[in-house]
């Protein structure tokens, strides 16, 4: 069986520095401030949430109740910015290019690095975003317009509702790629091997269904042109717990930006469940 479709115990699933400790590096010395869309394509990407530590049991628990726009690839010790399993010298206050900082349930900044506003109560938890599936579909043949217009990925608060778990509830944000038919079956073959980057779609076809009135305007991200011959093709996305942390209005907390990710050690076919 060759290493793509070879399952991973997780005791395999070990950091590969390279190619991506390059692109950290890269992101920290301030060189790239954009979307890593299509960067260190073979590695792992991840989602960031970071509050205090009051609030990490219930954004836990969160995540455990919706696992697949919430799929947990690691979670820090209370006060530090490390993750080793996902990369020995990664540090997640200067790793992504862009941050949010949220205060009583709104976005008051998006610095470069939140060096000077971590604490020693914060706690860290990175998820699977859907960049790192991309590189399967991407593998498999299948075009992806937004990463070759040099775009972010389109998201949208669906009204698909997540599971509540103390403050923590709201809609389930979902990304989009508009595929032909043929390739939208494709892809539920394809992504449903990685559960741990969101697995297979939520949703094929029409947006308003999901409720999703209008796909020129989505709520992050860029929007990309349906195509005739296409369908919208709708994944359960890793910003749903930004949505969340709107109705939580907790006093502080950081996320990453969306499309800003932090790009980790792991490779892509590690996560591959078959």
């Amino acid at each position: 069986m060759c290493e793509a479709l070879a399952v991973k115990p997780r005791s395999e699933m070990t950091p590969q520095p390279g190619l991506a400790a390059q692109a950290r590096h890269l992101i920290r010395s301030g060189a790239w401030t954009t979307h890593t869309g299509g960067m260190a394509a073979d590695y792992v990407q991840g989602n960031l949430v970071v509050l205090p530590a009051e609030h990490a049991a219930d954004f836990l628990l969160y995540c455990q109740r919706n696992p697949k726009p919430c799929p947990l690839l690691g979670v820090a010790d209370p006060g530090s910015p490390r993750i080793p399993a996902l990369g020995a010298d990664l540090d997640l206050r200067t790793d992504l290019p862009r941050y949010r900082v949220w205060r009583d349930g709104e976005v008051v900044a998006e610095p470069a690095d939140v060096q000077a506003l971590w604490r020693e109560d914060l706690v860290s938890f990175v998820l699977g975003c859907s960049f790192s599936f991309e590189q399967a579909l991407l593998e498999s043949g299948i075009r992806l317009r937004h990463l070759e217009a040099g775009k972010n990925v389109a998201m949208y608060r669906s009204s698909l509702m997540t599971r509540p778990a103390g403050r923590f509830a709201g809609p389930m944000v979902v990304s989009m790629r508009p595929l032909p038919a043929a390739a939208a079956i494709r892809s539920v073959q394809i992504t449903s091997r990685f559960p741990q980057v969101h697995g297979a779609p939520v949703h094929v076809g029409d947006p308003r269904e999901i409720g999703i009135a209008d796909l020129a305007h989505p709520d992050y991200g860029d929007p990309i042109e349906i195509l005739p011959g296409e369908l919208p093709v709708f994944w359960a996305c890793g910003v749903t717990p930004q949505a969340a942390l709107t109705g939580a209005k907790l006093d502080f907390c950081i996320t990453h930006a969306p499309g800003a990710m932090l790009i980790t050690d792991l490779k892509n076919n590690q996560l591959a469940s078959f």
